[in-house]
This record gives C-alpha cells, sequence and structure tokens, in this order.
C-alpha cells in the first residue's frame, strides 16, 4: 500500500492512516480527509502496460489504499463499457461523445465501486458488521457486495427511498432501516450508531476510502481511451462523492503521468438539489453555507448538505470546469432521449447528465469539436417509476390490438422502422 497520509480537506492537518481514523478530530464528521500517495513508489512498482488482466477494479490495486494481503469481494466490481455515442452527440451538435455505463455494474450503479472497496476496508481492519446510510444506490450497493462477501450489513435510508431499491436491499439479505426523515436525518442517525455499537462506517464522504473507489472508473475511462484523456468528463452531483472520485483518479494518473493533461469536469445538479450549483455560481464558501431543502425526482441527487462539498467542489475549481442545473422535466426527458439513442437504460440520477450536457452546449462550457465523456451513474430500473412517466411525458404509449394480424396491419406499422 502506497498510502502517504491522509489530509484534512478543511485545516490541511496530516494524520497517519490506521484502522480506526475517518475524519480529522478537529472538526469531527465536517473533517473529511484526503488519501495522499506516494506517487514515486507506485512509478518504481508498477507500470501501466502491468497491470493485471480480469479483476475488474482490482486491476488498478496499486493506486488503491489496500494493504497487499487484504482479501476483496468475490463480485466482481468494475470494467464496465465506455460507449461512443454518435447518434446521441449529433443530437447535441457534438462531433465526440462516449457514455461509461455504470448501469451494468452488479447492482446496477457507480457506487459498487466504492461498497467494494469498504467492504475490503473492513475486512481489513477485522470489522464483524458494515453500516451506511443512502438515499438507495449505495444502500444496494453495499448489500450486494456484502451479501458476496459472507458481511453482515444494517442500512439507513430515508423513508421516501424508492421501492425497487429497498426491495434490492432486502433481497440480498440487508438489515434495512426506514428512518423517518430525509437523507441528511439518515446519515447523522447512521454515525450516531456507527460509533455506539463500533460498526465499520462506510458513509460517503465521512469515509475516505470511498472516493478511493469510485475513482476507479476515470482510470477504466482513461485507459480504454489508450490513455488519452478526453477534454471533459460530465457527472451528475448529489453528495459530491462521485466527482471527488473522478477528480481523483484523473489527478492520480497526470502525477504518475500515465496521461498528459486533466479534463475539465462538469457537474450536474438538480435545480430542486442545487446545493453545490448555487454555491458555485454565487461565489459562497462551502465550509459556511447551510443546507438547503432538496426536492427532485432524481432520488439519487437529493442531498440538503453535501457531504463531499470540498472535494467536489475543489475538483470543479481546479479543472476550469463549473456546475449546471438541470429541472426534473428535463430529467424526465432526458431518460428516453439516453436509451433511444445509445441503447443505455437510465434511472434519473443517471440521466440527468444528458440533460446537463445539453445545458453546458447552450451556455458555451462545452464546444462541438470538445472530446467528451458522460458517465451514466445508474440503471433505469433502479426507478421504473420514474422512467413510465419519461415515456409518458415524451407521448408515447403501447397500442393495445386484437390478437390478430389484421389489427397489426392496421396500425400501418410496415416500414416505419419498428413499433413506437
Amino acid at each position: 500500500m502506497h498510502v502517504r497520509r491522509l489530509k484534512c480537506m478543511r485545516c490541511g492537518a496530516h494524520h497517519e492512516p490506521n484502522d480506526h481514523i475517518y475524519v480529522c478530530s478537529c472538526h469531527g464528521p465536517d473533517g473529511i480527509l484526503d488519501v495522499e500517495y506516494d506517487y514515486a513508489a507506485i512509478s518504481a512498482s508498477c507500470r501501466r502496460e502491468e497491470l493485471q488482466d480480469g479483476q475488474g477494479m482490482w486491476r488498478y490495486r496499486p493506486l488503491l489504499p489496500l494493504r497487499a494481503d487484504t482479501p476483496v469481494p468475490p463480485l466482481r466490481v468494475g470494467a464496465t463499457p465506455l460507449i461512443q455515442a454518435d447518434r446521441l452527440a449529433a443530437e447535441l451538435g457534438l462531433h465526440r461523445l462516449w457514455v461509461k455505463d455504470e448501469g451494468v455494474q452488479p447492482t446496477g450503479s457507480l457506487k459498487d465501486r466504492a461498497s467494494a472497496m469498504a467492504v475490503a476496508k473492513a475486512r481489513e481492519v477485522g470489522a464483524e458488521i458494515i453500516c451506511t446510510a443512502s438515499t438507495g444506490n449505495a444502500a444496494a450497493a453495499l448489500a450486494g457486495l456484502c451479501a458476496s462477501d459472507g458481511l453482515p450489513c444494517v442500512i439507513f435510508v430515508p423513508e421516501s427511498a424508492p421501492p425497487a431499491k429497498v426491495a434490492q436491499m432486502l433481497a440480498y439479505g440487508a438489515t434495512v432501516l426506514l428512518v423517518e426523515g430525509d437523507y441528511d436525518q439518515a446519515f447523522d442517525l447512521c454515525l450516531q450508531a456507527a460509533d455506539h455499537f463500533a460498526w465499520y462506517n462506510r458513509n460517503t464522504a465521512f469515509n475516505p476510502y470511498m472516493a478511493e473507489g469510485k475513482k476507479t472508473v476515470s482510470l477504466e475511462i482513461c485507459e480504454q481511451r489508450g490513455w488519452q484523456a478526453p477534454d471533459v468528463v460530465m457527472v451528475s452531483v448529489g453528495d459530491g462523492c462521485i466527482l471527488a472520485g473522478v477528480h481523483k483518479g484523473l489527478s492520480d494518473l497526470l502525477a504518475l503521468g500515465w496521461i498528459d493533461k486533466m479534463p475539465r469536469l462538469l457537474g450536474v445538479q438538480a435545480a430542486g438539489s442545487n446545493y453545490l450549483a448555487e454555491a458555485w455560481a454565487r461565489g459562497e464558501d462551502v465550509n459556511d453555507k447551510t443546507a438547503i431543502c432538496p426536492g427532485t425526482v432524481a432520488d439519487s441527487l437529493s442531498v440538503g448538505l453535501p457531504r463531499d462539498r470540498l472535494k467536489a467542489m475543489r475538483a470543479i475549481e481546479r479543472t476550469g470546469g463549473a456546475f449546471v442545473q438541470v429541472d426534473d422535466e428535463a430529467i424526465l426527458q432526458a431518460i428516453p432521449t439516453l436509451a433511444r439513442l445509445t441503447g443505455i437504460f437510465a434511472e434519473p440520477a443517471g440521466a440527468a447528465v444528458v440533460a446537463g450536457l445539453k445545458v453546458a452546449a447552450s451556455q458555451g462550457l462545452v464546444t462541438a469539436d470538445d472530446d467528451i465523456v458522460i458517465i451514466n451513474t445508474g440503471n433505469g430500473l433502479k426507478d421504473v417509476g420514474s422512467a413510465r412517466r419519461s415515456v409518458t411525458l415524451a407521448g408515447d404509449s403501447a397500442y393495445m390490438v386484437a390478437a390478430d394480424l389484421s389489427a397489426v396491419e392496421a396500425l400501418g406499422l410496415a416500414g416505419a422502422g419498428g413499433a413506437k
């Protein structure tokens, strides 16, 4: 393991990595830590041409904060496809567009990367139970990864969590606690319970290693492109941890000399959960900005106080990027747009990036000649209710026909390129 130290995002204090530290003791839960590596040691021990095949995200183990003898969960995570999206690009007036599809992960979202890391770290410290708070995807991911490894988990989710995601957690055998309140209240209750019962805590940002798991999406993107970094990477943002992870992965590769430039990062927020976008537009300090009251169809983006806000804002500032906002109608409209032009079925949080790219193009944040990668963070089956709303909004419905060929002929479908 080539971790040098952990650095507080608030005061810059350095901490030695050990089995029990999550946050800087000077700031409590807000003392988010960043993992710093010895890049010279990594370079001496590993070249990009020597990465081992067939291990999913663990292919990048020399760049991850795990001891050499730490076992990893058996469920394969990572190695998701990067798809060239020419028809979607043309629809948006762009020339070079790629979609990284995280909806094909084992539990259907990018959060599998963080949860795989959480299970490995829990095993590393000998934890018997692991817990997390989530609006749905992180919880489902943890439940699935724990099930694959035989590690018990306790999940705290707001009572408004989509039923499909709750059912997924229960199917994996997780202990699920529906909290009478919002995500932020579930998060705080999880912190209290983890401390009281000595459970290993996977909570986003509070656990500094979650961004390290999520950063593997950036490592894959660049390797799949022959180690050529794109001009722009765009991702939807709720708690800010995925954006932080994307930036961390790219920063690692740049420090190692495995890529030769840093892409601009663009974050997409729902207009009803726009803490970071609002702070960016107004020049507000997220150390002092108070929580908002969120509300959006994209449950994965519904966060009143983004827990990884410092790293997320740093990602935008250091890459010359920006935040954009999209309303719920635009998010829902983007679901069938993405599906029909790429074959990728996304939940609202994943489709939001398509709506955000359209806004970014209209604002001049991207140009037609930019080489752009967008990340679909979750599968559309995570929220079938929103998918149904999206096709209704598009004016589409199934045809009711008699069980007779003449009824099909009467629809005039011949030569129409398929059903409506």
